[in-house]
């Protein structure tokens, strides 16, 4: 009878270490899991919430583009993530480039953003607030003639984008 219970006990030591063994092996997984779903959501919540639409655009066949948008989202983007983060590609439909943004200039190849007036910024925050609207200007040399399709594309930092196509004149 004694060895059966020094069997007992032995059989219920190693499952006690075996359960011990598994936790510390399991939770660090599921806890990483957890972390990971956490941050896909927030990216997704933050993705659903950003929303802009082109309102209007014109391009004139001296090399330039203006291209009016209007944050129709639930979330606000700082004025730096335009600026620094965010990308445009700009030119004849085909035949377009990625464009440098430049705070100010008319060099081909960049692109400025028209925020800093009360028009554009209302409430003065540098935040691309919900029912804002920023002016894209595109300096580019694919445009060269009336009547070419340019091509105009805008991507946030958090991959949204929009693009539309329209005739120089």
């Amino acid at each position: 009878m004694s060895a059966e219970t020094f069997t007992t006990a032995m059989f219920l030591i190693t499952a006690v270490i075996a359960g011990g063994v598994l936790i510390n092996a399991v939770f660090p997984v599921v806890y990483n899991m957890a972390s990971t779903f956490s941050s896909a959501t927030h990216e997704s919540d933050q993705r659903l919430r950003t929303d802009f639409k082109i309102v209007t655009y014109y391009a004139s066949s001296s090399g330039y583009a203006q291209v009016w948008m209007k944050n129709i989202g639930s979330s606000r983007v700082p004025l730096i993530d335009i600026t620094e983060r965010s990308d445009v590609f700009c030119g004849a439909v085909g035949d377009f480039d990625h464009l440098t943004y430049a705070a100010s200039g008319q060099n081909a190849g960049t692109w400025t953003v028209d925020f800093n007036q009360a028009q554009y910024d209302t409430n003065t925050n540098n935040y691309w607030d919900p029912g804002e609207t920023i002016k894209i200007t595109a300096y580019t040399s694919k445009i060269s003639s009336p009547g070419t399709m340019v091509y105009f594309q805008f991507v946030l930092p958090d991959g949204i984008w929009r693009s539309t196509e329209f005739t120089a004149s």
